[in-house]
């Protein structure tokens, strides 16, 4: 996902949008999937790799049997050397549809696993997902293409996969507004990792490095870049300079993202915002979001 956001926590200290904070709380029911089981084991039932290509294929598999070049373009923080380890390779394997099928039992699984059924069957999770989908109605297509792709999928059935679906669509149509404002910002995809890093709120620069597929020379390289702009100190901390730019960056991705929740609605998104959050914080409580994956390091 994106760089300066975090993938299950948002202790950001910038001021937070309506927008945002729904979003916080929304974006940890599709990005529970990332750290679970279940997925990883679907996918590698149909014959992918566990770890990197199971996670590239997943994620990709809306956009169609797409190329390591469109994968590194559309994830943008991914090291392109990486990616083409496992993509198109894993089209060998499996089919984009399989692969769709196949995610969406591993978010069943996982999300039963971790919020168990009184919740998933809860008059709240029903609404929770009438409240993400309507969100979701006003999520433009144009120059979002990780957005555009999953919303060509049709919506599941069963309330749960609704609202994961929901959220799959309101996370990937704000982290494609998010890389724009990264570009704004003329930050690589490696250099947008390490100053996220240097916040201590965001997964370490050693998860950063084996997910992402950076070596610690070019982690260490992207960092004195960020020093030679002003952006980070010697001992590699986030300067007032650097501060500022996530704080432009941040405010830009808002502006990109304010549609589905301005079309949403103040007292509906103040509603989705408390329903998530329940179940963020069960989630959470359940170990859905290892504490060893996020701080300096």
């Amino acid at each position: 996902m994106t760089s300066f956001e975090t993938t299950a926590f948002e202790t950001t200290s910038f001021e937070a949008s309506a927008g945002r904070r729904c979003h916080n709380v929304v974006n940890p029911v599709h990005t529970s999937v990332y750290f679970a089981p279940e997925q990883q084991d679907e996918l590698a039932a149909l014959g992918l790799e566990r770890g990197a290509m199971a996670y590239f294929a997943g994620r990709a598999a809306p956009l169609g049997e797409v190329g390591a070049g469109t994968v590194t373009a559309t994830f943008y923080n991914f090291n392109h050397e990486h990616v083409a380890r496992y993509i198109p390779a894993a089209w060998a394997v499996t089919t984009p549809e399989a692969v769709l099928t196949a995610r969406l039992r591993g978010a069943d699984g996982t999300l039963r696993r971790l919020l168990g059924e009184e919740v998933l069957t809860s008059k709240e999770m029903v609404e929770a997902a009438e409240l993400a989908l309507r969100a979701t109605e006003a999520c433009r297509r144009e120059a979002r293409p990780l957005y555009a792709a999953n919303a060509g999928l049709s919506v599941p059935e069963k309330p749960h996969l609704a609202l994961w679906h929901a959220a799959t669509l309101l996370r990937e149509h704000r982290g494609d507004g998010h890389l724009a404002a990264l570009a704004v910002a003329g930050l690589s995809g490696i250099e947008a990792l390490v100053l996220h890093n240097a916040t201590g709120t965001a997964p370490t620069s050693a998860l950063f490095m084996r997910t992402r597929g950076w070596s610690a020379e070019q982690w260490s390289a992207a960092r004195d870049r960020l020093c030679e702009r002003g952006l980070l100190d010697k001992a590699g901390d986030l300067t007032d300079a650097g501060a500022a730019l996530r704080g432009e960056a941040e405010a830009l991705t808002d502006r990109l993202d304010a549609a589905p929740y301005d079309h949403l609605g103040p007292a509906a998104t103040a509603r989705l915002t408390e329903l998530a959050g329940g179940f963020t914080r069960t989630l959470r409580a359940a170990g859905a979001f290892p504490a060893a994956h996020f701080g300096k390091g």
